[in-house]
């Protein structure tokens, strides 16, 4: 049966699944995160193409299946025969034969044979055309079982089970791949969402800064005209302006690559989306959460999908060495037969007696076939036992990284929590700077170039405190990945069956 993958998070988003807002000249598609991973889940084309593995690696495994089908020969001929020298009487025989056979493999290496045939026989004598003896007719046949059982090679494990052992540990390693994949896709989503929000909320601080420039632009052109203000001064507000401007611009096409980002991996039909301004509906967060490294690592050695995938394939090397150490062995096979012969003049006779079943054959015995160098078997024995080696120490090396990348993790997420604390606490004080030496200016005790300074400085950290909590968002993601458990995280179920 092909497998199918299932995903227990509800249904797909659709496109008409959002809001929709006329507050842009483009429609207005808001998402939820959730939603988010609901669209690429059942849209995102490597989810679709790493979907196909597990029922490719099924349909192998059926095949494997394959060496244990029976096969059923069947064959029937007419012969016809003239004998004797020129000039002397002829012999002239005519003969019918028919058999069938079905022949297969049992799971623990049985070679068997169940078929019968019978025969027919006539023949006569003649001198030119004149019958010169009476025609004999005659039929004979037999049915009967012949079966092999090897003892040593091929014995507990052959080139079928072998086959189907590997098939088996190739489908396991598809179905870690779909997981890997969803895992994958799903961290995809959620860091392509975060820098969403975070475009969006730049825009925002980048707005401000604009506007806090040009009101000081516009102040300043009002002093300038009453005679408070020298022009010079006017001019670095003009800078200001221009620069913030810039700045915004910037905050703008950024906001248009990251909400492409997002849309590429959410759909397989870009075409559609194109026009869609992607609304997030959820915002950046920073709430404490504390991680045991012990309990991370623990996560990550039994959940992460490209460990478990190595796993897989040093146990399929253990497979391989096995069949290989059986291969060294002699030939030592068991071999019988056992069946019923039948005589008689026509063809209903041989099968009456068969049905009589007194006239029994049987044989039994055994073969030993030995190679004398065997140097296949033995190099590629050698040989694998390499490779397991090889994998295993490349396995051992992916636990290691797996732990670092784990601990890196960790020591992120703590330290851009404290970055959070401290962005937010450089916006508070850079707001409450401005608006001191803001006042300070409009009595005479400060200067242009010291107020934009502290309006550069108070959009800085704005910006600062914003990304600092994305990446916060973004690496308490990237360590569910790191452990694997971006989909337990989430809710979702992966079921293939």
């Amino acid at each position: 049966m092909n497998k199918i993958i299932a995903v227990s998070l509800a249904s797909a988003a659709t496109l008409g699944a959002g809001a929709q807002t006329a507050t842009h000249a483009e429609p207005v598609r808001e998402l939820s995160l959730k939603e988010c991973v609901q669209q690429a889940l059942a849209h995102n084309f490597d989810v679709q193409i790493q979907r196909y593995n597990p029922i490719i690696q099924q349909s192998s495994l059926s095949l494997a299946y394959a060496g244990y089908d029976p096969s059923l020969t069947i064959s029937g001929a007419h012969n016809h025969e003239v004998q004797g020298p020129d000039g002397q009487p002829a012999f002239v025989s005519d003969a019918d034969n028919f058999s069938s056979q079905i022949n297969g493999v049992a799971p623990w290496g049985l070679q068997y044979g169940i078929g019968g045939n019978v025969a027919e026989n006539i023949g006569a004598s003649y001198s030119t055309t004149t019958l010169t003896r009476p025609a004999t007719d005659t039929s004979s046949g037999s049915v009967g079982l012949n079966v092999t059982q090897p003892l040593l090679k091929n014995f507990w494990i052959d080139s079928t089970r072998l086959s189907i052992a590997v098939a088996k540990n190739n489908l396991q390693q598809s179905e870690q791949g779909v997981r890997l994949q969803f895992i994958n896709t799903v961290a995809a989503v959620q860091n392509a969402y975060y820098e969403l929000v975070y475009a969006r909320q730049n825009i925002i601080v980048q707005q401000e800064a604009l506007t806090l420039a040009q009101t000081q632009l516009n102040q300043d052109r009002q002093r300038v005209q009453v005679g408070s203000l020298a022009p010079l001064d006017v001019q670095q507000d003009e800078a200001q302006v221009a620069s913030s401007q810039a700045a915004l611009i910037t905050a703008q096409n950024t906001l248009s690559i990251d909400e492409n980002t997002l849309k590429n991996l959410l759909t397989d039909s870009y075409r559609q989306w194109q026009g869609i301004n992607i609304q997030p509906t959820e915002q950046l967060t920073s709430d404490l959460r504390l991680f045991d490294l012990q309990d991370s690592w623990g996560k990550g050695m039994t959940k992460r999908p490209d460990l478990l995938q190595a796993r897989l394939e040093v146990t399929q090397l253990g497979i391989d060495l096995k069949f290989d150490r059986n291969q060294l062995y002699p030939e030592l096979d068991l071999k019988g037969t056992y069946g019923l012969n039948g005589t008689g003049q026509e063809f209903n006779d041989a099968f009456n007696q068969y049905r009589e079943g007194n006239r029994p054959y049987y044989s039994y015995g055994a073969s030993v076939t030995i190679p004398l160098s065997n140097i296949k078997a033995r190099t590629t024995l050698k040989a694998d036992k390499a490779t397991l080696a090889q994998k295993l120490l490349a396995l051992k090396q992916l636990e290691q990284t797996v732990m670092v990348d784990i601990d890196n993790a960790v020591k992120q997420v703590a330290s851009d929590y404290q970055s959070v604390q401290a962005s937010k606490q450089a916006r508070i004080y850079a707001e409450a700077a401005l608006d001191a030496e803001q006042k300070k200016y409009n009595v005479g005790k400060s200067t242009t170039f010291t107020v934009l300074q502290l309006q550069n400085t108070l959009t800085a950290d704005r910006g600062a405190e914003i990304r600092s909590i994305a990446n916060y968002d973004e690496d308490i993601a990237r360590l569910a990945q790191k452990e694997g458990t971006t989909l337990d995280e989430l809710n979702i179920t992966v079921d293939i069956h």
